[in-house]
C-alpha cells in the first residue's frame, strides 16, 4: 500500500481434544518453482473436518511468516522482546511508498541488516524507482552485497508503481514501468547476478475482477509478466480486501467470510503467470492486511481480535495454496504486529504458527466459517490448525486418516487465551468443540512403533 508515514488510499469455551484416529498406518532460503497445489478444494469425504495425513503435499515455505519494516516504523524498546518472540522469517524494507519518496542511506541499510540478523529474518530490500535511476539502484546493490558482503538475496524495484499516475507522475503507464523495471533489473543483476528479483508489487489483485480499478490491476500485471517474465524470479502482489468500495462500510462479518477469496486468487494468479510467461513462477504476497484505509478501535479494525482471526485463516489458506512468501503490513503501528504500547492481536498468529509443521498434508472442511490446515512437523508429530471465524462456539465432527497417535497437546488463541498451551489429552474418534473467533492448534503425537 501507499504509505510513508502511512498514506492510505482512500468468553471462551473450553476445547475438547477429541478427534478420530482411523488408519494404522537467518539461513538463506530460495523458493523453488512451486507446482500447482493438489485437489484440496474437493468435497470432504466425511462431514465436518477431514485430514488425510498420508496425502503429502510437499514442503511449506519457511518465508510465509514475514512483515514489512521501514525507517518510518518504530518498535518501542519494551516491545522488542515480543518482536523477537514472533520469529519472523522475512522482512521487506522499506515498507510502503517511503522507499519511493526518499533515498535509502547506508546507515539505514546497516541498521536493517543488523535487525534482521537479530530476528533471524531473511531481508528483502526494495530500491527506489520513482525519482531515481538504475545507476543508483545498482550502487545500492553494490554497497549491500559487494562492499559490505551482506549477501541480500531478495530485492524489489519500486512500490505499487501502478499508482504512480495517481500521484506526482501524470500519465505514468505500464509500458513506461516495464521499460524502467527492466533497466533497473539489468543494472542490479550486472552487479550481483545471484540476486532474486521480486515484482511487480502491484497494489491489488483479485480473481475475476468486475470493476474498472481491479481490471486495470490485472491488466498491469499481465503486461509486466509478458514484458519481464524472463527477469522476474518471484511474482508479487499486494492485497487489502476492505472496504469493498468507498460507499460500503466495513463490518465484522466481512472478516468472517473474507478469506474464502484466496481459493480463487492464487489459482487465477498462477494461471496468469503461466499464460504470460510459460513458467510456474513462485508467488509472494508482499503486503497484506484486511483494509486499505486507516482504522483502529473497533471490533473489525486492524488492531482487533477479529482481524487476527481473519489473518490466521488467510495465512492458512496461503500456506495451503503453496505461496512462497507472505509479508504482513506492517511490523509496527496501529495496524501492525505490535502497536505503540502493546502487541496487537495479530501478533499471536505468529506465535501459533511457530508450532505448525514443515510438510503440508491434505485437510478440508465443509464449513466456510471453520477452516482446517494440517502439516507434519520435523519432530514427527502431526499439527492441525483449526480456525473458527464464527461468533459462537462450533462443534464439528473430525476425521483423521493415516495417523495413529493417541494423544495431543492443545494450543489456543481466542479472546481469553493468548496463544498458550492449555493441556494435553486423548486423541480419539469423535468431535471437537471450538471457542468463538478462535484458532486452535492440536499437536498429535507421532505413531508408536508397531502401530
Amino acid at each position: 500500500m501507499s504509505g510513508g508515514p502511512r498514506i492510505w488510499r482512500g468468553a471462551a469455551a473450553s476445547v475438547a481434544i477429541v478427534a478420530l484416529v482411523a488408519g494404522c498406518g537467518g539461513s538463506t532460503v530460495t523458493p523453488a518453482s512451486t507446482p500447482l497445489p493438489g485437489p484440496t478444494a474437493a468435497p470432504t469425504p466425511t462431514a465436518g473436518l477431514f485430514v488425510d495425513a498420508g496425502a503429502d503435499r510437499g514442503p511449506i515455505s519457511p518465508l510465509v511468516y514475514g512483515s514489512n519494516d521501514g525507517p518510518w516504523l518504530a518498535v518501542r524498546l519494551e516491545l522488542q522482546p515480543q518482536v523477537e518472540a514472533a520469529k519472523l522469517t522475512t522482512l521487506t524494507f522499506p515498507g510502503g511508498n517511503w522507499g519511493d519518496q526518499y533515498d535509502l542511506q547506508t546507515y539505514q541499510v546497516d541498521q536493517f541488516i543488523a535487525y534482521c540478523r537479530t530476528l533471524g529474518a531473511e531481508p528483502r530490500i526494495v530500491v527506489r524507482l520513482k525519482g531515481s535511476t538504475s545507476a543508483k539502484a545498482a550502487d545500492l546493490v553494490k554497497y549491500v552485497n559487494v562492499t559490505m558482503g551482506y549477501a541480500v538475496k531478495y530485492w524489489g524495484i519500486g512500490n505499487e508503481a501502478d499508482l504512480y499516475a495517481n500521484g506526482d507522475i501524470p500519465g505514468y503507464n505500464v509500458d513506461t514501468y516495464n521499460t524502467d523495471w527492466r533497466e533497473f533489473a539489468q543494472a542490479m543483476r550486472a552487479v550481483d547476478p545471484a540476486i532474486k528479483l521480486i515484482g511487480p508489487d502491484v497494489s491489488q489483485f483479485t480473481a475475476n475482477p468486475s470493476d474498472t480499478y481491479m481490471k486495470a490491476r490485472v491488466a498491469w500485471l499481465a503486461s509486466f509478466l509478458k514484458a519481464n517474465g524472463d527477469l522476474v524470479d518471484i511474482v508479487s502482489i499486494h492485497r487489502y480486501p476492505l472496504p469493498k468500495d468507498t460507499q460500503t462500510p466495513i463490518t465484522v462479518d466481512d472478516l468472517r467470510v473474507g478469506g474464502t477469496e484466496w481459493k480463487q486468487i492464487i489459482p487465477a494468479l498462477r494461471s496468469l503467470i503461466k499464460e504470460q510467461t510459460g513458467k510456474d513462477l513462485p508467488i509472494a504476497v508482499t503486503e497484506i492486511n484486511s483494509s486499505w484505509v486507516a482504522n483502529a478501535g473497533t471490533d473489525w479494525s486492524m488492531d482487533s481480535h477479529m482481524n487476527a482471526i481473519w489473518f490466521a485463516d488467510v495465512l492458512g489458506r496461503l500456506i495451503d495454496q503453496k505461496v512462497d512468501m507472505v509479508d504482513q503490513f506492517a511490523l509496527a503501528s496501529q495496524y501492525g504486529i505490535v502497536g505503540t504500547s502493546a502487541v496487537n492481536p495479530i501478533y499471536y498468529d505468529y506465535v501459533m504458527y511457530q508450532h505448525f509443521g514443515t510438510e503440508l498434508v491434505r485437510a478440508v472442511s465443509d464449513d466456510p466459517l471453520v477452516s482446517i490446515y494440517a502439516s507434519k512437523r520435523s519432530d514427527g508429530t502431526l499439527a492441525l490448525m483449526i480456525v473458527n471465524l464464527a461468533s459462537t462456539p462450533q462443534t464439528k465432527p473430525i476425521t483423521v486418516i493415516g495417523w495413529a497417535g493417541s494423544s495431543a497437546e492443545t494450543w489456543l488463541f481466542d479472546k481469553a487465551h493468548t496463544a498458550v498451551q492449555i493441556g494435553t489429552g486423548p486423541f480419539v474418534s469423535g468431535s471437537i468443540t471450538l471457542p468463538p473467533e478462535s484458532a486452535t492448534l492440536l499437536i498429535v503425537e507421532k505413531p508408536k512403533p508397531g502401530i
